[in-house]
Formats: C-alpha cells, sequence, structure tokens
C-alpha cells in the first residue's frame, strides 16, 4: 500500500519528497488578510513562492472561512481569470484553482489552469465532478459531506471521502488524478480543535484509499486556539504542524509561507520512515498500518472480501497490548486462563504463577474481537474481575475517542 503517482509531470508519493503548495489569495474577505495578494503583485508573487520552493500554486478567488461574506460566482470569476492569465506560461508551476462551481472551474481550464482544488468534495456543485472527468484534470477533493469540511472525527472524515471517491468513480474521474484533503480547520461551529487533533495524528489511516494526501494546516484556527494568538502570528504553529504532517504521511503541504515550510517540509520528510515492501517477479508483500477495525474492513472490501466476511472479521484485525495494575494473583491467573481460551495471552510475574505473591501486573495481548469475549465473561466472575471488565471497555472506547484523546 505505497503511494506512487505522477500529478502534471510531478512525482507524488511515499517514496518522492513532500510538494509545497503556495496560496495565492485574491479574496479580501479571507481570515488571514496578511495573505491578500493584489492583482498586480501576483505575478512577482508566485514567482518568489517558486524560487522559495513551491512546485503547486494554488489560486483562490473566494473565502471559504464560515465567517465571510459570500460573493457571486461572477464575482469570483472577475477577481480569478486575469490572475490566471498573468500566471500561466508565466510560472514554473503546477497552477492549482481552488473553486467549488462547475462554471468557474471550467473556464479556468479552458485558460490553462491545471487542477482543481474542490474543498466541498464535489458537494456544493455536483456538475463539477462531470467537468474534472470531461477536462480528465487531477483534482484536490476535501472530506465533506453536506457542506464543506463538515465531519467531526477521522471515522466521519474517512466515510466522507470514501463517498466522493465513489462519486467520482460514477463520474468517469480517473482516480489516479485525485488527491485527497481531510478539511483541517474550523469549517462549522462544531468542529472543535480535537477533531484537528485527532486527524493530524492518525494522518496515516488515509493511506487505505492509496492516494495522494494534502495537508492543508497553514494559520488555521486549531493551531490559533492552541497559541491563543491571531492568524498573523501563527507562522511557528504552522510549521511544527506541517512537519508532523509529513511526518504523518502528508505527500503535499499548502501554505501561506513558502520559504519556511520548503525547509520544514526537507528536514520532516527525512525522518519519515519508508514502508518496509518486498517485491519479486508478481509478488508483492507490504506491511499495513491498521489503526481501526474499519480500516480493516475497507481493505478486505478492496479484495473482493464479502461485506458479511468482513464484518466477522474486522474486529480480528488489530492486535492490541493492554497493561492492568495489582491484580490479584487469582484474578491474574483467571484472566490468564480465559485469553488462553480465545486464542490470546497474558503475561504476569513469575512468582504470581507459583501463588508466592499476592499482588501482580498482567500485560495482556489480543485482538479485540478476544478482548471483547474476555470482557463478557469476566462480567460473570467472582472477585473484581467484573469491575476489570469495565474498565478495559473503558479504556478502549478512550482510545477512539477524540475528546478524552486531546483533552488538557
Amino acid at each position: 500500500m505505497v503511494v506512487d503517482t505522477t500529478i502534471c509531470g510531478l512525482k507524488i508519493g511515499d517514496r518522492y519528497p513532500a510538494q509545497v503548495m503556495g496560496i495565492l489569495n485574491l479574496s479580501p474577505e479571507s481570515f488571514y488578510k496578511g495573505s491578500v495578494v493584489s492583482p498586480d503583485q501576483v505575478l512577482e508573487t508566485a514567482l518568489q513562492m517558486v524560487e522559495d520552493g513551491a512546485s503547486f500554486l494554488d489560486v483562490g478567488a473566494r473565502s471559504t472561512w464560515m465567517f465571510s461574506s459570500p460573493i457571486t460566482e461572477e464575482e469570483e470569476a472577475k477577481r480569478l481569470f486575469p490572475v490566471l492569465e498573468a500566471l500561466v506560461g508565466n510560472v514554473e508551476a503546477v497552477i492549482s484553482v481552488d473553486t467549488m462551481f462547475s462554471e468557474v472551474a471550467e473556464e479556468a481550464l479552458k485558460r490553462g489552469a491545471d487542477v482543481i482544488n474542490d474543498v466541498s468534495g464535489f458537494t456544493a456543485d455536483p456538475r463539477l465532478a462531470d467537468v474534472v472527468a470531461d477536462y480528465d484534470c487531477p483534482a484536490v477533493i476535501m472530506a465533506s459531506e453536506k457542506c464543506p469540511g463538515d465531519p467531526l472525527g477521522m471515522d466521519a472524515v474517512m466515510d466522507s471521502l470514501e463517498k466522493i471517491l465513489e462519486k467520482a468513480e460514477k463520474a468517469g474521474i480517473d482516480s489516479e488524478k485525485l488527491i485527497l484533503d481531510p478539511a483541517f480547520g474550523r469549517w462549522i461551529e462544531a468542529k472543535l480543535p480535537c477533531y484537528d487533533f485527532e486527524t493530524l495524528d492518525d494522518l496515516e489511516r488515509l493511506q487505505v484509499f492509496e492516494k495522494p494526501i494534502l495537508a492543508a494546516l497553514s494559520r488555521k484556527s486549531f493551531i490559533g486556539d492552541v497559541l491563543e494568538k491571531p492568524a498573523s502570528e501563527r507562522l511557528y504553529g504552522s510549521l511544527a504542524v506541517a512537519a508532523l504532517a509529513v511526518y504523518n504521511g502528508a505527500h503535499i503541504i499548502r501554505t501561506h509561507d513558502v520559504a519556511e515550510t520548503a525547509d520544514v517540509v526537507k528536514v520532516a520528510g527525512a525522518f519519515r520512515s519508508r514502508k518496509a515492501v518486498a517485491k519479486e517477479d508478481c509478488y508483492e508483500v507490504s506491511v499495513l498500518s491498521i489503526k481501526t477495525p474499519k480500516d480493516a474492513f475497507r481493505e478486505m472490501q478492496k479484495l473482493g472480501t464479502t461485506e458479511a466476511g468482513s464484518r466477522v472479521m474486522q474486529n480480528k484485525s488489530l492486535q492490541l497490548t493492554l497493561k492492568i495494575k495489582n491484580l490479584t494473583t487469582t484474578e491474574a491467573l483467571i484472566l490468564k486462563q480465559e485469553m488462553l481460551a480465545r486464542g490470546g495471552d497474558a503475561a504476569l510475574e513469575r512468582d504470581a504463577v507459583s501463588h508466592e505473591t499476592e499482588k501482580t501486573d498482567v500485560l495482556v495481548f489480543g485482538t479485540l474481537l478476544q478482548l471483547e469475549k474476555l470482557c463478557t465473561k469476566l462480567e460473570g466472575q467472582a472477585r473484581k474481575l467484573p469491575r476489570i471488565a469495565n474498565l478495559i471497555r473503558e479504556c478502549l472506547a478512550e482510545r477512539t475517542n477524540p475528546e478524552y484523546r486531546y483533552s488538557r
């Protein structure tokens, strides 16, 4: 499961350095006023971004900040098209256009744009998927359900991207030309910072889709919530999360600050380890990073496994090690026997086996399915084992709860 593709002549994937996408912001309504570029400065700014390390330039004329005043498609086009005419043929970079609307996108492609960046994931204007298919151009699709960026939590991000990819396939879009954006930022009121923290922490989960990952993190609200600073003072916070994103698997970093981000991307990329893959003739063996049963379900569905079979097996896909402290020797031995009976195991202090100690800590090794069956069994046992079962369940629930994981 190695990402390896070419977008407009650029090699994108796990084996290549991450790319930098510079933001050319034409919208005065933007949340970050310092990023707005006047039309007469666009070419100069773009050339500097390319010199500083940008291989993509993302041109946007409509602010998607939830507090910004909306503009018409006519106004968006009026701002955008003259700038495209100034850029196309004059900068050595892939030109991306940030728009949600099919008519704007089609006219932009006619004027030489290379990529469409749709933050609505084909939800704002369904015809946009047809335009992308007709022009056979690459597209960035952002996780969205009813409106841009509304999925709450990584599971919801994954579900929405899966649906968007299905929609793209039905529209006839070449799946090799799609780039995934997990929707960092507070797109809706309900989106708390913990959801962005979870997405960044679990970014590697997106690799189940085998598509390039774009991380649009620059100066976003969750950085401001941590630093308690306005957008104009979030540079260093943006660089920190850019490094984490590259380390966790991002292939493209979208940024307002190209020169600084380019350095960070290079260093973070040097620390990112290669995936274990062995090939010979037609055979290939790779190690998958499966973090949730649902990710295993998706992998099995890609193989063609039956849905019923995938659901049965998904809880067998994830092996966990739990540490339980201060069990009595008798409780520990019961727990070990119950795990062995279910195909798992448990390790405990040597003296506990011969009852030479009253208390022991225990390491429990098992799949989610084995642990669930263990808890069910322990609930009917004597001593404090029902309480241990409740603690195991509570611990497993906390492991996937973003509000718990990132509360401070």
